[in-house]
């Protein structure tokens, strides 16, 4: 692993760094990125960095320097080389005082890669009974404030899955914990809304553009008439469900097969763009 951190590459990735009063720290108030790395280059950075853009301004933060952010990507992937790992750019309100108001100092940029092993191409999901908020402030964006999603994983463990799915307060299907979801139901793709309240995920829009589907609210229900699921994410690329629950379902199924193959074939076009 190597860390840069506000212009400068850490001699230790793994030594303390961030201020114990740093208000992604003591608060959560910060946003980041997961950015896939495949043979040393970034893939989709630039969508990255516009998604971050627009989380850190949903979030009132100072605006963000892409240059900068691009300067310590450079700096972590030169320093060695990854076939397969991922980044983490994380974006904080800086140094505050003990609570939720911010103070006035700098913000924090902190860009980070490691290795990765190849996601397994077959999952199994769990529903759990936390609503996502749609209406909420933080609605939408891509914030450390992850907790909600901490419990909701460790659930999904419990019950031998690898991701948990959320409805939102209107009872509709809306993400998982890292992940979007898209269904097959009478042989259309769908998938739900931004309005849902979900993440405009990166993979969920290059899989809209290069394979297409419907975006549409449904309750969460919906998904026992599904004859194949699968989850996009950054780390999943296009992963099959066997396993909703308790429900059984191919994996992959036709046409979560023919969405792997086109993201395999596009995947290339992105590789440092």
């Amino acid at each position: 692993m190597h860390a840069w951190m506000d212009g400068r590459l850490l001699p230790d990735a793994s030594a303390p760094a961030v201020g114990v009063s740093d208000h992604g720290f003591t608060v959560g108030d910060g946003v980041f990125e997961a950015v896939k790395v495949v043979e040393g280059q970034p893939f989709a950075l630039s969508r990255h960095l516009e998604r971050l853009e627009r989380s850190a301004a949903g979030l009132g933060l100072p605006a963000l320097d892409a240059d900068a952010v691009r300067r310590g990507v450079d700096a972590v992937l030169g320093a060695e080389h990854l076939p397969l790992g991922r980044l983490r750019i994380t974006y904080t309100g800086g140094p505050a005082p003990l609570g939720s108001g911010r103070g006035d100092a700098a913000p924090t940029l902190v860009v980070v890669a490691d290795g990765m092993g190849p996601a397994e191409p077959v999952t199994r999901v769990a529903t759990v009974p936390w609503p996502r908020n749609e209406r909420g402030a933080l609605a939408g964006l891509k914030t450390t404030s992850y907790a909600e999603n901490v419990v909701a994983l460790a659930e999904a463990r419990r019950r031998g899955a690898s991701e948990a799915v959320f409805a939102n307060l209107a009872g509709d299907l809306c993400e998982g914990t890292g992940s979007n979801v898209f269904y097959v139901v009478e042989g259309e793709l769908r998938t739900p809304t931004l309005a849902s309240g979900c993440l405009a995920g990166v993979t969920r829009g290059l899989v809209l553009e290069w394979f297409g589907g419907r975006e549409v609210d449904e309750p969460i229900g919906v998904i026992e008439h599904a004859s194949e699921v699968f989850l996009v994410s950054t780390t999943r690329d296009v992963q099959a469900v066997s396993h909703w629950d308790d429900r059984e379902l191919p994996a992959p199924g036709p046409v979560t097969s023919e969405a792997v193959r086109v993201w395999r074939e596009r995947e290339p076009e992105l590789l440092g763009a």
